[in-house]
């Protein structure tokens, strides 16, 4: 008989938080996996647990999944865990759950602690609609090509983001989406929790004043619908186009999503694309293929 491969979320910080099932999953499990076991152990013993432990942190993970799915084959039940919230969500554990998958093994989700939702609920934004991100690419022309895929994204928005690099993102945010209303969460759950909440460039200068360490979930609100002037829609309609719909159908379709005019969006996309497009455009008035 094979085993199980348990999906175990830990507390993000506060070592209260973790759940009953939780515990008694740990406590009954041949062999913990986790992405550093000096980490784990205070967990488990704050608790009084005491199973085994592997570990699959960085470049070992892929090695050690080969370990972790031998150990599940010879019958025996494995819990999951990393050093704090969900394993695979923006931490390591994917590889192993998806090795585990391809291999035919039941993997069983025992749910928790979620820095996003947290954030979430705390924010003061919407949480009817979003879109999780993770962190955001590291070199900024990378992390500007992301924001700009986002700019019309109506769903609030939740990223992570490291102390060193949160002014830098939070000033990248505010120039590619605009002065959104935004929450700026730190250190979720633990003794400095701290949600700071307010229009993107207030709480930049405000965190200019303090000092910037620890973690961080930014989450700011979508795109909303007086934000999307037609200067904006018209360039989904040039993307549009250059995907091969007809002008027409493109200016009807991103009109209609953002609620504008189609006449002024429509006139608006008969000027020159930008340097490099292969869009065709003409001059108003004349006739075309496009429409």
């Amino acid at each position: 008989m094979k085993g199980t491969l348990y999906v175990v979320a830990t507390p993000i910080g506060n070592l209260e938080d973790i759940t009953l099932r939780a515990l008694r999953v740990l406590k009954e499990v041949d062999v913990i996996a986790a992405e550093d076991t000096r980490h784990t152990r205070k967990l488990l013993s704050h608790y009084g647990i005491s199973r085994p432990l592997m570990s699959y942190w960085g470049a070992r993970e892929k090695v050690r999944a080969e370990a972790v799915i031998s150990t599940l084959r010879d019958g025996r039940d494995v819990a999951l865990v990393t050093d704090s919230g969900t394993p695979g969500i923006s931490d390591p554990g994917g590889v192993v759950v998806r090795e585990a998958v391809e291999a035919g093994l039941d993997v069983v989700p025992v749910p928790g602690p979620s820095a996003v939702i947290a954030a979430l609920s705390v924010s003061g934004i919407s949480a009817r609609e979003f879109v999780y991100l993770g962190f955001l690419p590291n070199k900024r022309s990378q992390r500007i090509k992301r924001l700009e895929s986002l700019r019309f994204e109506e769903r609030t928005l939740v990223f992570y983001e490291a102390p060193h690099r949160l002014l830098e993102s939070l000033a990248d945010i505010l120039d590619l989406l605009g002065d959104r209303y935004t929450a700026v969460c730190h250190e979720l759950t633990k003794l400095n929790e701290e949600v700071m909440r307010g229009r993107l460039s207030l709480l930049i200068s405000e965190l200019e004043e303090g000092t910037v360490a620890g973690e961080y979930v930014i989450v700011t609100e979508g795109r909303g619908a007086e934000e999307v002037p037609v200067e904006g829609a018209v360039e989904e309609v040039w993307a549009l186009m250059k995907k091969g719909l007809r002008r027409k159908d493109a200016v009807k379709r991103v009109a209609g999503q953002y609620g504008i005019s189609q006449k002024a969006l429509y006139d608006r996309s008969l000027t020159p694309a930008p340097e490099g497009s292969s869009i065709p455009s003409r001059p108003p008035g004349s006739a075309g293929a496009d429409d």
